[in-house]
């Protein structure tokens, strides 16, 4: 089995149909998507809010 990693830069609230549409483009099988919590304000920093900045997505080819 091969696995095949995928970093995709996206903004939570308003990629959605980014993120459609690179899944349903995979040739393979999604095994995983991970997000990258950034916490880089201070209410982030707090937990009050979050920002993803990517995920990365694996792939089972």
């Amino acid at each position: 089995m091969k696995y095949k990693v995928h970093k995709l830069e996206i903004d939570m609230y308003k990629d959605q149909d980014k993120l459609e549409q690179f899944l349903n483009n995979l040739e393979g099988e999604v095994i995983s998507i991970l997000p990258n919590v950034a916490k880089t304000t201070l209410f982030q920093l707090y937990g009050i809010t979050k920002k993803i900045d990517f995920v990365y997505i694996v792939e089972k080819k």
